[in-house]
């Protein structure tokens, strides 16, 4: 966020030296002029003017590790971004420049999508009533679902929910039985299969296939810390470098 910041003024303005398109800032939030959808509101970095095929950019900055993400085009959340700039400002198109790894600066083209956009409101409208309901959302699987449990419910009780006479979460809890029972029958024949190919490839580095390749290559020895002999030889090391470390819930399936 800090560099993005930092940054973006000088992406606008080599955006503008490369597609001589003219942009300004506008130091405001915007609002949806639907009445029925006061909610939609967007902070757009800069207004292209003057030109007929694009109307909004959008800046972006990546580093070394965010720049994977950009490697087959716009990462969805930067697509969905631009396209509810789109729909509250009723503009057509939004071009996305990004600087890589602070070296190399692309530019791509978003157009408006109506289909998607009414998705998109259809969506921001649900989550909004969650807001003005105080309702958390339903778990979605995601990532940031999880990370909002654990910061919810971070400690257990020691109590025991009675969910036998809910229909709805039994039969969550036999699928979630089903799907790990599953994964588990996968992850073996994954292996199985894995060490079958090894067998084969013995001492060689890299087996080659009509559709592909595999690779089975030792990875370079380094030095670590022996922590154990270390403790063994000044065992008072360890409790003045003792730190707690706090415990997490763990999902169990019986």
């Amino acid at each position: 966020m800090y560099w993005g910041d930092i940054l973006e003024p000088i992406v606008a303005w080599h955006y503008s030296k490369r597609t001589q398109n003219k942009v300004r800032r506008i130091n405001a939030v915007l609002q949806h002029p639907n009445p029925e959808l006061p909610w939609m509101l967007a902070n757009i970095d800069r207004e292209v003017i003057g030109a007929d095929d694009v109307q909004i950019l959008e800046c972006k900055t990546a580093g070394i590790n965010g720049a994977r993400l950009w490697k087959e085009g716009v990462p969805e959340y930067v697509q969905l971004q631009v396209m509810h700039q789109l729909a509250v400002t009723g503009k057509q198109a939004a071009d996305v420049a990004v600087l890589l790894g602070g070296q190399t600066l692309e530019i791509h083209r978003i157009e408006r999508d109506e289909q998607m956009i009414a998705r998109l409101i259809e969506l921001e409208r649900k989550f909004w009533h969650y807001v003005e309901t105080d309702t958390p959302p339903p778990a979605d699987g995601s990532a940031s679902a999880e990370m909002a449990l654990r910061a919810l419910y971070p400690e257990d009780n020691g109590q025991t929910a009675d969910f036998s006479g809910r229909a709805g979460l039994a039969a969550a809890y036999l699928e979630l039985k089903a799907v790990r029972q599953s994964i588990s029958e996968k992850e073996t024949r994954e292996a199985q299969l894995n060490q079958i190919l090894q067998q084969a490839m013995g001492d060689a580095t890299r087996a080659e296939f009509n559709h592909g390749f595999i690779s089975w290559k030792k990875s370079k020895d380094s030095n670590v810390l022996d922590v154990e002999r270390m403790l063994k030889d000044k065992p008072y090391l360890q409790v003045r470098y003792t730190k707690l470390k706090e415990g997490s819930r763990r999902s169990l399936v019986g």
